[in-house]
């Protein structure tokens, strides 16, 4: 809808009453912690490769949980084009690593400091060697660089 407010139509309209009205529908939902006997810090990350069908750009999305309790989630557009789904799923895995990183410092200054290191999911093979091969392939050289943080964490343990 806010992609579309500098021309607003009809449909638009419509489609912002239909989101108003679940807003309205689901005010008495929330999100529930629970005791959980674990401190792990678990992310999941997926991208949709080339998902905007007007600019191709694809999506990231993640969700970090800390034991059974969902802890901190994202779905945003990537800002750049992806030429493989890989280098999606890589600048989804970026985007979690530096989600998990920052909440790890955050619970450090709570004094919860995290025993184990945070497990990242994904699940896209490529991406996964990706970020483990610590050789640079004539395939992955268009890869942006700041993005390769991901390797030296991999490598920090």
């Amino acid at each position: 809808i806010c992609l579309y407010m500098h021309d607003p139509r009809e449909p638009y309209l419509s489609a912002l009453k239909q989101i108003l009205r679940y807003v309205r529908g689901t005010l008495d939902y929330g999100l529930r912690l629970f005791f959980s006997s674990t401190t792990d810090l678990v992310a999941y990350s997926d991208a949709n490769w080339a998902g905007c069908l007007t600019t191709r750009r694809s999506t990231s999305c993640y969700c970090v949980f800390i034991g059974n309790n969902l802890l901190s989630w994202s779905s945003k557009r990537q800002l750049t084009l992806s030429r493989s789904s890989a280098e999606a799923e890589y600048c989804g895995v970026a985007n979690v690593i530096a989600e998990t990183c920052w909440l790890r410092n955050l619970l450090h200054e709570l004094h919860t400091p995290l025993s184990f290191a945070t497990l990242v999911y994904c699940d896209n093979f490529s991406a996964v060697y990706l970020s483990c091969n610590p050789v640079q392939h004539q395939r992955a050289k268009h890869i942006e660089s700041d993005i390769h943080f991901v390797r030296d964490l991999i490598v920090a343990g």
